[in-house]
């Protein structure tokens, strides 16, 4: 009976252990939430969120603009298929230069991988840097390096792709399981047999899909370095803004969005046939 008696009184403290550090967590977690919440709170103040006469005046210029949006002219649709096929190819080659940098970055810059603890800083040194100056910085550069034109817009795509498309290579090597990698060094093989062995087949499908997003990302970001000289489509959306020929900068935005669903469509398409 006495035994019984001890076991319950230790079930019984066990559970309000548990209790005690259910409220901590609690607590702890509201505390974090009440944080953020008052973060968002300065960030819409601090940005004029809660302005409501400005917004209110704001809007009916926006109603302006749509109306002299209307209807779209499509009447040169066929100058804009030239610079449609540049923004596509513009895409195209920025996220293939950014895998061909990145596959070999993301390996150094992944713990399991990774040669030694130098190369690793010098990895996330890369991404970091490719990573935090944007595009459209980029595209100033390079169009004031090499000129207007495609390869400029290339350049800055494809460069800013590195910091992103090798974080997420390197964070997909890093939750690689580790038995096949164990195996194949078990077996006698060098360090980059290992990779391409015990570690590609592992990752093939998420650097699939993080191409085939980081694509449809850089098509839409393509249309945007038009707008600094970079060529594109967007070239031909800045021109039109700035005659304020604002029915066919609707037309153009349309034919951008019905691209940009191809884009979208044919992404899914190819992910799909890469699982």
């Amino acid at each position: 009976m006495g035994l019984q008696t001890n076991v319950s009184r230790s079930k019984a403290s066990q559970f309000g252990t548990i209790l005690l550090t259910e409220r901590r967590v609690r607590k702890i977690l509201g505390f974090q939430v009440g944080l953020v919440a008052f973060a968002i709170v300065i960030s819409f103040w601090v940005t004029g969120m809660f302005d409501g006469d400005r917004i209110s005046e704001g809007l009916p210029a926006i109603g302006v603009l749509i109306s002299d949006m209307m209807p779209p002219d499509f009447t040169r649709w066929k100058q804009w298929i030239l610079p449609m096929l540049e923004t596509i190819a513009m895409s195209v080659a920025g996220t293939t230069l950014a895998i061909f940098f990145s596959v070999p970055i993301a390996i150094w810059a992944a713990t399991n991988t990774t040669p030694n603890r130098l190369a690793y800083a010098v990895a996330r040194m890369l991404l970091n840097g490719f990573r935090a100056i944007p595009e459209l910085i980029m595209g100033i550069i390079f169009v004031a390096a090499v000129g207007f034109g495609m390869l400029p817009g290339v350049l800055a795509l494809g460069l800013h792709s590195i910091g992103m498309v090798g974080k997420f290579f390197a964070e997909a090597i890093e939750h690689a399981h580790p038995a096949p990698i164990e195996a194949a060094q078990a077996a006698g093989a060098t360090s980059l047999q290992v990779i391409i062995h015990g570690v590609l087949p592992q990752v093939f499908t998420q650097f699939a899909d993080v191409t085939m997003y980081r694509w449809e990302y850089n098509f839409r970001q393509s249309t945007v370095m038009g707008m600094v000289g970079a060529g594109g489509i967007g070239t031909e959306l800045v021109g039109s803004l700035r005659i304020l020929d604002y029915q066919q900068v609707s037309a153009i935005l349309i034919m951008i969005l019905a691209a940009v669903s191809v884009v979208d469509w044919l992404s899914g398409v190819l992910r799909e046939r890469f699982k």
